[in-house]
């Protein structure tokens, strides 16, 4: 096994970076202050369950940089986050936020639960207390959060309400993906799976490849799986194959999107769909990545591609929807067999994307239809991949590894022109 295939997920996002200041050529001094957190916070959250018990959550906010602006990043309820896998999403926020142009740094989040084992009730005790906890990191010109895996709008409301009771003073700008009625955006939610398909159609476009008819695959159909398997399917592709953690489905006819997400709101799983739509039921999730297809999306959690199923996949195109999804050991496997990667950076930078807009709006107390946010996205998105896709032909490297040389170039400049307060 390649010692790349058995790295943390921090340790792997560390050497995309590495290689990328390689080729800019960055002193000691800038890769010292750009590659590590500036700021690591552990907390332990003692909460009063429905019974009257207490129980103690371990809880994580890691501030990667903040060159170009406030750190912004997602609050994830997973009982398998840890400091690595937070760490790690903090510097891939960094870097996203850089290379489509957002004014933003990188910041995560995350508590050690499950939270479909909670209540209504204990889950808004958990997430108010969290922001409590931390409200001293937290400020629309010091760090933003959002929702992540495991949360979700109503979340971020009882934590927005949480920081503006704190500050006595309504600071809808301190979270996003809130409510709509409270300081939410239009477009928040389907922004992950359409700033997908914005990338796509540029990689496309460059490539001389037709969309239409173009046959899909996708890992993972909760929020963003599910509407860039939409997206896909209004834009005149074929969705032959998707899944969940109930297995993968799948129909060389094509799968009806709508109808499959109707069943999963109904039954919170994919679970009886291949009764309901008469599909191809294979109990492995995995087994949707080595589906043949044109376009495979991978929208669960990382570390979905390794070096066991790389050389099985079928797909010319690989859309990163999901954080890390695949090892670099993986990566280096397609990319010898010339499968186009479109890396997460990047290609799931619509959900951040339109974050920011939502902190704009709140910021104004003006707010936009939701089609002039997504027309406002779609601007961002377009630009960013034409950007990548130009740094991949001038250097001569992978999507990847151009992403990380556009948003290196952003961030170092910025830390260049801001100096160091000594």
């Amino acid at each position: 096994m390649s010692h790349l295939e058995t790295l943390h997920f921090f340790e792997n996002a560390l050497l995309q970076f590495d290689e990328a200041a390689h080729i800019l050529n960055l002193s000691e001094n800038q890769v010292a202050v750009m590659r590590e957190p500036r700021r690591i916070t552990e907390a332990n959250l003692p909460i009063r369950m429905d019974d009257g018990s207490v129980q103690i959550f371990k809880a994580f906010r890691v501030q990667h940089n903040i060159a170009r602006g406030p750190a912004k990043g997602g609050i994830r309820f997973h009982q398998d986050v840890n400091l690595d896998e937070v760490k790690a999403l903090a510097f891939l926020t960094t870097y996203k936020c850089a290379v489509v142009g957002i004014p933003m740094g990188g910041g995560k989040g995350g508590i050690v639960v499950n939270p479909s084992t909670l209540s209504t009730n204990e889950l808004e005790r958990l997430a108010r207390r969290y922001m409590a906890e931390l409200a001293n990191l937290f400020g629309e010109n010091k760090d933003v959060p959002a929702p992540d895996v495991g949360t979700n709008p109503a979340n971020m409301g009882w934590m927005m309400d949480t920081y503006s009771m704190h500050n006595e003073e309504y600071l809808p700008a301190v979270i996003t993906g809130k409510p709509l009625n409270i300081g939410g955006s239009g477009g928040r939610d389907e922004a992950a799976g359409l700033g997908a398909l914005f990338c796509l159609r540029e990689v496309a476009k460059w490539e001389g490849i037709q969309l239409t008819g173009a046959r899909a695959a996708i890992q993972g159909f909760g929020n963003a799986g599910s509407w860039a398997a939409h997206f896909f399917a209004k834009e005149g592709m074929k969705i032959v194959a998707i899944s969940d953690i109930t297995g993968t489905y799948s129909s060389d006819a094509g799968i009806d999107i709508d109808a499959a997400r109707a069943h999963s709101a109904a039954h919170k799983s994919l679970a009886g769909l291949e009764k309901a739509l008469s599909l191809k039921h294979d109990s492995d999730p995995r087994k949707v990545l080595e589906y043949p297809c044109d376009i495979l999306v991978p929208a669960a959690l990382e570390n979905q591609i390794l070096v066991a199923n790389a050389p099985n996949i079928r797909a010319h195109i690989i859309a990163e929807v999901a954080n890390g999804p695949m090892t670099l050991a993986a990566h280096d496997i397609l990319r010898e067999r010339k499968i186009r990667v479109i890396p997460d950076i990047l290609c799931n930078a619509g959900g951040v994307t339109v974050s920011y807009l939502e902190w704009v709006q709140n910021r104004m107390g003006f707010y936009w239809p939701k089609e002039r946010v997504l027309n406002e996205a779609e601007l961002i998105m377009k630009s960013a991949t034409q950007n990548v896709l130009q740094a991949a032909t001038d250097h001569k490297v992978t999507m990847r590894l151009a992403a990380f040389i556009v948003a290196i170039q952003r961030v170092a400049h910025a830390a260049e022109m801001r100096g160091l307060y000594a």
